[in-house]
């Protein structure tokens, strides 16, 4: 008897999440149709055993785990084209987000990760609009900002952007910022509001701005060496689970998103929701960041947000 094709998948969070559920979906859709050809087991999150968040990508370009995810700013080291999708104010919405991540745009991406790194990429979970939450005082324009030292990804646009809004951005992983946050040396950080509540942080923050400032895709990396010695029909079912597993998690992200809102005010923080002239604020301190990108990244990559 042929031994079952062995599946890791793992992340960064509890199983609870819809990343992690989305990583269910696609093992059960594998199971359903492969029955005991295929061996599925799950590590939730790596930083139950000591890892940092962004070990998965390594732990899946080494083949230890089979299938991750992570934002896509984790590897603008190695893939400067997913700095691009770093700028702020990029889309105006989640419906042209997703259009653009899953048309020509995502398409790019995922061809120049692969040029570079041992990955197959599957596809790009959602991770959603950004907002800001601060330890210190209301934030409503940039000037609010002033000082603040405030955790980002690891991503030199990302770093930027809070450089020109007055902040002074930390690059760090996840695990250090929340160590920051929890002891008080970290004063603000930037996240969907769903992360903000599962990794506890409106615990140590009172304050937070409905800003939607970058909108991040999380990345479905597989170890390519592992994926390419499935059988053919295995990788084509495999493709097929995750594009139904995307569609699934999005749905679910946006129901999470107000669901984690009401722990935010439950938890006796304040929500501050800009206006249309204080969202311009923030655009129009960030706009030299979209001037230097058109030389940095070209005509081209803009002209892919419109192509489906």
């Amino acid at each position: 008897m042929t031994d079952p094709v062995q599946i890791r998948m793992g992340g960064y969070g509890p199983p609870s999440t819809t990343h992690s559920r989305a990583l269910k979906m696609i093992g059960d859709a594998l199971e359903a149709e492969f029955g005991d050809e295929v061996d599925v087991k799950y590590v939730w999150n790596v930083m139950d055993f000591g890892y940092r968040s962004e070990d998965v990508l390594w732990l899946a370009e080494s083949g230890v785990l089979t299938i991750v995810y992570q934002s896509t700013s984790y590897l603008t080291g190695r893939v400067p084209e997913l700095g691009f999708v770093d700028l702020p104010f990029l889309f105006a919405d989640n419906a042209r987000a997703r259009a653009a991540m899953d048309g020509a745009l995502g398409d790019h991406l995922k061809q120049c990760i692969e040029d570079r790194v041992n990955y197959r990429m599957l596809g790009f979970f959602e991770n959603g609009f950004r907002h800001i939450s601060n330890r210190l005082r209301p934030v409503r324009r940039p000037d609010d900002l002033a000082a603040m030292r405030i955790r980002v990804l690891p991503s030199r646009i990302q770093a930027r952007t809070f450089e020109l809004l007055g902040a002074t951005p930390l690059a760090i992983d996840l695990t250090e910022a929340i160590e920051g946050i929890t002891e008080g040396t970290i004063d603000a950080q930037e996240n969907p509001l769903a992360n903000t509540v599962t990794y506890g942080v409106h615990k140590f923050h009172r304050y937070h701005t409905l800003s939607n400032h970058f909108y991040i895709s999380r990345g479905v990396f597989a170890n390519r060496t592992a994926l390419e010695a499935m059988p053919a029909e295995m990788q084509a079912a495999l493709d097929r689970a995750v594009t139904a597993a995307t569609v699934r998690q999005r749905e679910l992200a946006v129901a999470e998103e107000e669901i984690a809102r009401q722990a935010i005010v439950d938890e006796g923080c304040e929500i501050a929701a800009l206006t249309a002239a204080e969202q311009a604020l923030f655009a129009d301190a960030v706009r030299p960041l979209h001037d230097e990108a058109k030389e940095m990244f070209g005509a081209r990559m803009f002209a892919l947000l419109h192509e489906g």
